[in-house]
């Protein structure tokens, strides 16, 4: 997990008057926000899947994975060596269900770190009432599998992956769609993630975006994209 610890923007000082804790719905970004995995089940399976379904032997290394969905890194991936996009999209629910397959195969040997103070948020947000939901670019299964490995399942009452958006836009639309749905037409969404394509996303969905360093990006990196609010950890967020 990184561990920077730089100044943070509180929510509670932001310009326009933004309290974090006024929303309705907080939907959470996976890696890099709940959670950091060392164990290279996930990267394995992208893998296998590229090698197995369309016969070449390559990886996801140098691909600036990060906030990227999994079928824009295997998008990514595949086009650097020569893949065609037709040949992509034809293949691609083969090689969705390799990736799928590998992870549950070896689902017991994921080995999630839980970002800092988040079952304490988690548990004050479910306390308060609110609606909690994850909105990842990981595939439904093995994001699942993920927050299940981190004893985080409990909490959310629904999820938005991309087994059918590439774009991390199209889920965060979806997710806050959804969030108004189960709550009203005006409710108020927040998103919580650790990436410049996480805010950028947000703003797409007319939602709110916390940003938090505790993935691969720092604080600067993500104030430079004006969230509303930006923290190191979220154990800021339960000292506001």
């Amino acid at each position: 997990m990184n561990t920077n610890h730089e100044t943070t923007i509180p929510a509670a000082n932001n310009s326009d008057g933004f309290r974090w804790q006024d929303a309705d719905a907080y939907l959470f970004d996976i890696d890099g926000t709940l959670l950091n995995t060392r164990d290279l089940i996930h990267y394995r399976a992208l893998n296998r899947a590229m090698r197995e379904v369309y016969g070449v032997n390559t990886t996801i290394d140098g691909v600036a994975y990060h906030g990227k969905t999994d079928l824009g890194i295997l998008r990514a991936a595949l086009e650097r060596v020569g893949v065609s996009n037709p040949e992509f999209q034809q293949k691609l629910p083969q090689a969705l269900d390799v990736v799928r397959g590998f992870v549950d195969r070896y689902s017991s040997a994921l080995v999630p770190e839980v970002c800092s103070a988040i079952p304490a948020l988690l548990s004050r947000l479910r306390s308060d009432g609110k609606l909690l939901g994850v909105a990842s670019g990981n595939l439904e299964s093995v994001g699942w599998h993920k927050v299940q490995a981190a004893g985080l399942r409990e909490f959310f009452t629904f999820g938005y992956f991309s087994d059918h958006c590439e774009r991390r836009e199209e889920i965060f639309e979806n997710a806050a769609a959804e969030a108004r749905h189960r709550l009203h037409a005006n409710a108020a969404v927040c998103f919580i993630g650790d990436t410049p394509s996480d805010i950028r996303a947000a703003r797409h969905a007319k939602a709110r975006i916390i940003a938090v360093a505790t993935g691969v990006y720092k604080v600067d990196d993500l104030v430079a994209l004006g969230p509303d609010a930006c923290i190191s950890s979220c154990a800021d967020l339960l000292h506001l």
